[in-house]
């Protein structure tokens, strides 16, 4: 047991997988001291919302669907921050994704093998565009991305609001737009399961029928893809290295023979184009079209949670994007089975980001001795 104790303690205290395990936990605690406090049963609720993730198929789906975009949004934060910069536009990029995505997938005709992956070209593009406006504004006038990228998500925000109202794009009096075409979906044996031979396998079939009565579609696959991607391009390719190389010292890498400012607007391109793809990918395969919005959805910014979470790898994200759906998903059945307010969710979250960020912290407490 002792020596258990002591690989426990040194795996926490030197390992960044180690921190962030340690961080998950305290936050947990924490949010079970709270709950204890506002008068609910910890173990009621955190069982009550492990009910809401394993008790049904249909509700890991759900888990999966709802990780998929937090994934994607926390990938493009990871890649700008593994390169010096903090692409706080990811729900920007996520918003302009969305709307191309949905433009394209009215408004083209084309088979399925050819629009959807135009769809997902032209979304992806468009963001990038949209994260590379920030990174020129940075590179030619001095401004931080942060200040850029803020705006920029408001500028998404409200043009999403007046592109839905066009009458050639949008259902006038309902603030939404037209379906995207079948041939633009990614939906996962989507006309199948309204057919007579579908209804009849999903009523027959308990775990398969459970499943496909959610939104399943390939997006997940997706963010897999693009998080072994964003880890060979950064680890593997001559680009990589030079973004890094900015990341870690833009003077030294100016030395070197890197192009700096032409390096701050690729990250920042491609990290909108990940974002982008988030947006596209939700519309594609889960709403089928983009809504007026009284408040901006939050993909982008909790991505940022994501990645700090995954600390700023791509598997890393992957991981924290399933804890950050999980809790998300089955955080919400813990209202109605105890009428916990679901505020208590990001509440934990919070305080593992708190948590992570003050590594120094972590280590003390799991020191056994004092001077160690």
């Amino acid at each position: 047991m002792k020596a258990t104790g002591q690989k426990l303690k040194e795996w926490v205290l030197k390992g960044s997988v180690g921190l962030t395990a340690a961080s998950i936990l305290l936050g947990f605690f924490v949010g079970a001291v709270i709950l204890l406090v506002a008068g609910f049963n910890p173990i009621e609720a955190y069982w009550a919302i492990l009910n809401g993730i394993f008790s049904r198929p249909k509700y890991i789906s759900y888990v999966i669907i709802y990780s998929t975009p937090l994934i994607i949004t926390g990938l493009s934060v990871a890649f700008a921050l593994r390169t010096g910069l903090f692409n706080i536009g990811a729900e920007g990029q996520y918003i302009v994704g969305a709307i191309a995505a949905a433009m394209a997938g009215y408004f083209l005709h084309l088979p399925m093998l050819i629009h959807v992956p135009v769809c997902i070209g032209l979304a992806a593009f468009a963001a990038a565009c949209w994260g590379g406006l920030a990174g020129y504004i940075k590179a030619r006038f001095g401004v931080h991305e942060v200040i850029s990228t803020i705006m920029l998500n408001w500028t998404a925000f409200y043009l999403l609001n007046w592109v839905v109202s066009l009458k050639s794009f949008g259902k006038q009096g309902t603030g939404k737009s037209f379906m995207i075409q079948e041939t633009a979906r990614i939906d996962l044996f989507g006309q199948w399961k309204i057919s007579d031979m579908g209804i009849e396998f999903i009523r027959t079939h308990k775990v398969w029928g459970d499943i496909l009565k959610t939104p399943i579609n390939i997006g997940f696959l997706v963010a897999i893809a693009l998080a072994f991607l964003m880890w060979y391009v950064l680890n593997k390719t001559t680009l990589g290295y030079e973004l890094r190389a900015v990341g870690y010292n833009p003077h030294a890498a100016e030395y070197g023979g890197i192009n700096v400012k032409k390096s701050v607007v690729t990250s920042m391109f491609i990290a909108g184009g990940i974002a982008g793809t988030a947006g596209a990918l939700q519309v594609m395969g889960v709403s089928h079209r983009i809504a007026k919005l009284a408040v901006m959805e939050g993909y982008g910014f909790d991505g940022i949670a994501v990645s700090l979470i995954g600390n700023n790898t791509g598997a890393g994200s992957v991981f924290a994007g399933i804890l950050f759906g999980a809790l998300k998903y089955g955080g919400s059945k813990i209202q109605a089975a105890m009428e916990v307010p679901t505020e208590i969710i990001s509440i934990m979250v919070g305080t593992i980001i708190l948590f992570i960020a003050m590594p120094g912290l972590i280590r003390t407490l799991f020191r056994l001795k004092r001077g160690q």
